[in-house]
């Protein structure tokens, strides 16, 4: 018998795997794909640390976080600067001067901020009700029309009419000259990939690849004291109240015969009649200079149970009351702890991750 089953790999399981590791305790982690790492696995092609499921840029302004991620490999000082195409025009993103520069030729801020002003001045709203009104209120017409509708329909498959405020509100906007995507003070890419982050953490544990912990557990059903469940919640109910919604995303990855494709790691494609949200450049995130280079482009999807990865919550008001229902019966269940993304059916950068596997880790194994 072990202490924990920790189910899935990925960085909450990690995490709390080298914490209960560490506090002396014995790990048997199931893994159902080939590999560890979860999403954020990075594998080398042609010498290039390419991000199988999706670029995974490190950011956080906790110290100690940052400090915790460190041990485990060394950070480069990558800055996200995503390039946004809208047809035949380029801009800079995040929102900020070069962006309203590029779109209106204004120079200063407050010419920027009364363009905005103009272009909703006839919107009339108050408490953005949805994710358009939040957006037109925040940028105005031009910005969401070229930058934020088509590409945020492509990428949830619904009208932003239809999708809540709050997503938009992630976006940083700035009335200054900074194209850095976060604010968070300490970010970067670890050199070398992901991979090898998971393997340290995990150093200790057993594992088991291409395990599906449903089809374990009932020829082991005392196989460990408690388990620590990081698939999605409903699953491991048997979907007894019905299914949560996820955005699922898609993956055409190629090796090209030269040296640089796009010029950076990330470009949006924002208009309709590009079927792909985005294309990845994986080079770019450790300033490669190999002779050939690797590209992803995304195409967002509805997610299909057993058919596809389940990526992005859709925390709606009828998915969000679906999970409480789900949580209340996971709170019953005082042999098993459910963490991370689908456990909790909570989108979450991996800084706040890591910081809610190291608490949980430490309520549970009372460590200081």
């Amino acid at each position: 018998m072990y202490d924990y089953l920790v189910v899935g790999s990925g960085l909450f399981g990690a995490v709390f795997t080298q914490q209960a590791i560490k506090a002396g305790k014995t790990c048997l982690v199931l893994e159902k794909r080939d590999h560890i790492g979860g999403n954020i696995y990075t594998h080398s092609v042609e010498g290039i640390e390419v991000h199988k499921y999706g670029a995974h840029i490190f950011h956080t302004s906790n110290q100690a976080i940052w400090n915790y991620i460190n041990q485990f490999a060394e950070f480069n000082h990558y800055i996200n600067s995503p390039v946004a195409i809208y047809h035949d025009e380029l801009y800079n993103l995040p929102f900020n001067m070069n962006t309203f520069a590029q779109m209106w030729g204004v120079k200063t801020p407050q010419e920027a901020k009364q363009k905005i002003a103009e272009q909703i001045a006839d919107l009339n709203i108050g408490e953005p009700k949805n994710l358009e009104e939040q957006a037109l209120k925040l940028v105005g017409k031009d910005v969401y029309q070229k930058l934020v509708k088509e590409y945020t329909e492509k990428q949830w498959g619904r009208p932003c009419s239809e999708l809540p405020s709050f997503i938009i509100k992630r976006l940083p906007l700035r009335f200054r000259f900074d194209n850095n995507y976060f604010n968070d003070r300490y970010q970067g890419i670890p050199i070398g990939g992901y991979t090898q982050i998971i393997e340290k953490m995990l150093n200790g544990a057993t594992i088991k690849l291409n395990c599906d912990y449903f089809d374990f557990i009932k020829d082991h059903p005392n196989i460990a004291k408690k388990t620590i469940y990081t698939g999605p919640i409903d699953e491991f109910f048997d979907y007894q109240y019905g299914t949560l919604e996820y955005r699922s995303v898609r993956f055409e990855t190629e090796v090209l015969d030269c040296d640089n494709y796009q010029g950076n790691a990330v470009v949006n494609y924002t208009s309709h009649d590009v079927p792909y949200t985005r294309v990845i450049e994986h080079k770019h995130f450790e300033f490669g200079e190999q002779p050939k280079t690797v590209i992803s482009r995304e195409y967002s999807a509805e997610w299909i149970s057993q058919q596809s990865e389940p990526y992005y919550p859709i925390n709606n008001e009828k998915n969000n009351g679906l999970y409480l229902k789900y949580k209340a019966l996971a709170d019953e269940r005082k042999d098993v702890i459910f963490g991370g993304r689908l456990g909790e059916y909570k989108y979450y950068d991996m800084d706040k991750v890591i910081e809610d596997a190291l608490n949980t880790a430490k309520k549970e194994l009372k460590v200081k």
